[in-house]
C-alpha cells in the first residue's frame, strides 16, 4: 500500500486550497496520505491539515527557518523526510513549482508533473504541449515517486477529518545562500484567482490600463475575480500575477467570463477545465468562440454597461 506525503502550502496564518487539491490527488492514488507542514509555529496550521478528509496524520516540522516559508530552504528537508514514503506530492502552483523540483533533485529523483489524472500508483495522466496531448507516464516501482498535482483537475477535499498531529525534528543542514528580504504583493478585496468560482478576465481588445476599469466593474459587480490574458499584461494593462494560461495560473472556476480576449492556445491551457466559458468578442472569428458555451459577438464597452445595468435588476 501506498504511503504517500502530501507538502502543505499556506500563507503563514492559514493552510491553501491548494493543499486540499493535492490531498485529493493522493485519495486517487490510494494508501496512508500524511500531510506536512512547514512554518516556525506549526499548531494552528497543522491542526487545520488534520481537519483534512482522507488524512491518516499530520507530521509538523517547526524551526525558525521555515517561518518565510523560502524553496531553498525547504527543499533540504521535503528530500530528507521523503524517505519513509513511496510518493511526494504537491500542488502546482508558482510556489509548488520552486519547490518540489528542488526536492525531487535533492532526492535524486525524476519528477511527474502537472498530474491530472492518476491510472495506478504509479502510472499518471499529464498534459503537454499547451494541452493538446495528453500523455501517460509511469514511474519505476523502485523509486520514490515526486509528483506536482494539476491544481484545476483536483476538487478540493472537505473537513472533517481528526487526524493525529506529530512533532518531528529533521537533521539537516540548511543552505546559506537564499534569506528573506521581504514580501510584496498587492492587497484586494476581489476573490483569489486561483481558487474563486467566478472569474472575469479581460484581453488585449480592452484597449489600456485606464480602460481596464470595464472588467473590474463587472467583476465587482459579479462577486468575481478578475484575470487576464498574455497579451493584457505584457502590454502593461494588469500586473503579471493576474495573468492566465500556460505561462500563468491554470485555473478551474464555475464560471469564466473572457472579455476582448482572442482565445490563443497558450490562454485556453489555463482554463480549460472552467465549467461554463462565455466569450465577449467583436471578432466573430475569434478563436475563443469555439471553446466558449456562451459567445456574444459585439463591442465591450457597449456590451458590459448593458450587461451591467440587467446584473443590477437581479441583485
Amino acid at each position: 500500500m501506498s504511503n504517500i506525503l502530501v507538502i502543505a502550502q499556506q500563507d503563514g496564518n492559514r493552510l491553501s486550497q491548494a493543499t486540499a487539491r493535492a490531498v485529493a490527488c493522493a485519495g486517487a492514488i490510494g494508501g496512508d496520505v500524511t500531510v506536512a507542514v512547514f512554518a516556525d509555529d506549526t499548531a494552528a496550521l497543522g491542526k487545520e491539515a488534520a481537519a483534512l478528509e482522507g488524512v491518516s496524520k499530520v507530521v509538523a516540522i517547526e524551526r525558525p527557518e521555515n517561518k518565510d516559508r523560502l524553496a531553498a530552504l525547504l527543499a533540504p528537508q521535503i528530500a530528507e523526510l521523503s524517505k519513509d514514503y513511496s510518493h511526494v506530492l504537491m500542488a502546482s502552483t508558482t510556489f509548488g513549482k520552486d519547490v518540489l523540483p528542488r526536492a525531487a533533485a535533492l532526492a535524486g529523483r525524476a519528477m511527474v508533473t502537472d498530474v491530472m489524472e492518476v491510472l495506478g500508483e504509479r502510472k499518471f495522466k499529464r498534459p503537454i504541449y499547451a494541452g493538446n496531448v495528453i500523455v501517460t507516464v509511469e514511474v519505476p516501482g523502485d523509486a520514490t515517486v515526486f509528483a506536482s498535482a494539476r491544481a484545476a483537475s483536483w476538487k478540493p477535499v472537505g473537513g472533517g477529518g481528526n487526524a493525529d498531529v506529530e512533532a518531528r525534528q529533521l537533521d539537516v543542514e540548511l543552505p546559506a545562500h537564499s534569506e528573506y528580504v521581504r514580501l510584496e504583493r498587492d492587497e484586494s478585496d476581489r476573490p483569489d484567482l486561483q481558487s474563486a468560482p467566478k472569474v472575469v478576465s479581460g484581453g488585449r481588445g480592452v484597449g489600456s490600463k485606464e480602460n481596464f476599469d470595464v472588467i473590474y466593474s463587472l467583476a465587482d459587480k459579479m462577486g468575481a475575480a478578475v484575470g487576464a490574458s498574455r497579451a493584457a499584461v505584457d502590454a502593461g494593462f494588469v500586473p503579471n500575477d493576474m495573468q492566465v494560461g500556460q505561462t500563468g495560473k491554470i485555473i478551474a472556476p464555475e464560471l469564466y467570463v473572457a472579455i476582448g480576449i482572442s482565445g490563443a492556445i497558450q490562454h485556453l491551457t489555463g482554463i480549460k477545465d472552467a465549467g461554463t466559458i462565455v466569450a465577449i468578442n467583436k471578432d466573430p472569428e475569434a478563436p475563443i468562440f469555439e471553446v466558449a458555451d456562451v459567445g456574444l459577438v459585439g463591442d465591450l464597452f457597449k456590451v458590459l454597461p448593458e450587461l451591467e445595468a440587467e446584473l443590477g435588476k437581479t441583485s
